[in-house]
């Protein structure tokens, strides 16, 4: 099969493929013997249709599909071969394609358009500034989790006075004739927005009755239904005043920051006393911020990376033809919606290959569930489940991992995180110290 290429002219040139008998005829013959054995013609038997019908019911099919397949197939390989960065896929030129006509023709030529990525430099170096941010972690934000695990860990007692965040359970009555009576209703007066009905049961104690108004109380007629049990076009026919019979009053306590908790947060006898279990909370949340860092510094060094990509130019009426061929059910004001951020997205493509192999980067598998495993081990620490089992964090990771979409999004990390890395060796890079509340705002 000869396939000549034109010039590469604006990032583009024509592959035109000449495709003669001897590209396709053993192939087509050989398809037509093997539909010969299945084809299921009345009055023939299995196996028996003469080869001369099959070739005259089938042939031309055939031959489409097999020279279809041959041009992919030789395509994919003129491309690798004559090393072409090509950008999309080729499309047919139908203006220098000729008509095709498998009756009266064997050799046929078909003509596609190309685009090529352009020449460009995205890897930074010792001109490019960068800041690595390290923040500073205080007793106060040790305080804070040390606070919140007390908090985790605690229990719910029984307590006989009204403290605030406490729950209440009792007898809600209405105060009018034939009104409703709820019998084990629960109530936090912390929800109330109304700050003197909360002022009501504060301090109160378990066998007092509070009078107040729920709907005055909540200002919200989801709340007050779901108080009163009824519907919430209900409302309107209870706004008068309830009278509350403390029954029961829950309290949370905190944990005491003793080895219990210590046992609790880092496992049995891992932690030998209050200062060590700080140390290990303070660790902690260095190793969290550490990330925190990692992130800030990826989203920098692909900013400064995007900056020299701004004057890279792009085919783009080709791009634009490629993308509407290949999502058919786009329209053109989507395209024209979407084609910015897809060019940008495009020149990030360039710049991530490049730079990969640039640094000679490689994503290993042990990268990839790595990668999962901590993807996992955060998911598991939003739920309060701070140090999971190494197994099960695998077993988690490899159920990930079999999902295509999350596979694909793991390598992306995994190779956008060893870019990064790579970055932070060839620019210059200035360290800083900034504290939690200042690197927050960087976000704002």
């Amino acid at each position: 099969m000869q396939i000549k290429q034109s010039e590469i002219k604006d990032l583009q040139a024509v592959l035109t493929m000449t495709v003669e008998p001897a590209d396709y005829q053993e192939k087509v013959e050989k398809e037509l013997k093997q539909l010969r054995q299945k084809a299921n013609i009345p009055g023939f038997r299995p196996g028996m249709v003469p080869l001369g019908l099959v070739k005259k019911m089938y042939g031309k099919g055939v031959m489409a599909e097999v020279i279809n397949r041959e041009i992919g197939s030789e395509l994919g390989k003129y491309i690798e071969e004559q090393k072409l960065a090509i950008l999309g896929d080729p499309l047919p030129n139908e203006e220098l394609t000729p008509k095709v006509d498998f009756d009266n023709e064997d050799t046929f030529t078909f003509a596609f358009d190309i685009a090529v990525a352009p020449e460009f430099d995205a890897c930074l170096n010792g001109h490019n500034k960068l800041t690595w941010y390290d923040i500073d972690v205080t007793d106060e934000m040790v305080q804070k989790q040390v606070d919140s695990y007390a908090n985790r860990f605690g229990e719910y007692v029984e307590a006989d006075d009204v403290k605030e965040g406490d729950v209440l359970k009792g007898r809600l009555t209405e105060q009018k004739e034939g009104g409703m009576v709820k019998e084990n209703a629960m109530l936090n007066p912390q929800y109330m927005r109304d700050e003197a009905s909360r002022k009501l049961f504060a301090g109160a104690k378990k066998g007092d009755t509070v009078t107040f108004s729920p709907a005055k109380a909540f200002d919200s007629e989801v709340e007050t239904a779901s108080l009163l049990d009824i519907k919430k076009d209900e409302v309107k026919e209870h706004e008068g005043d309830f009278t509350f019979e403390i029954q029961g009053v829950t309290r949370h306590e905190n944990a005491k920051i003793d080895g219990e908790l210590f046992a609790k947060v880092y496992g049995e006898n891992n932690v030998k006393d209050e200062a060590d279990f700080r140390a290990r909370v303070k660790a902690e949340i260095e190793e969290n911020m550490a990330e925190d860092s990692k992130y800030k510094f990826g989203l920098d060094a692909k900013e400064a990376v995007m900056k020299k990509m701004e004057k890279v130019e792009l085919p783009e009426a080709f791009l634009r033809r490629w993308v509407k061929a290949t999502n058919e059910k786009m329209t053109d004001e989507e395209l024209d919606r979407d084609f910015p951020k897809m060019l940008e997205e495009l020149k990030w493509h360039l710049a991530k290959d490049q730079m990969m192999k640039r640094f000679d980067i490689k994503v290993e598998k042990e990268d990839v569930e790595a990668y999962a495993r901590e993807v996992a081990r955060i998911q598991f620490m939003q739920y309060g489940l701070m140090h999971v089992d190494e197994q099960y964090l695998t077993n988690f990771a490899n159920e990930m991992l079999k999902k295509e979409d999350q596979l694909r999004g793991i390598v992306e990390r995994v190779s956008e995180n060893k870019i990064y890395e790579a970055l932070k060796g060839v620019a210059k890079v200035e360290k800083k110290t900034v504290s939690h509340e200042e690197f927050g705002k960087m976000f704002q």
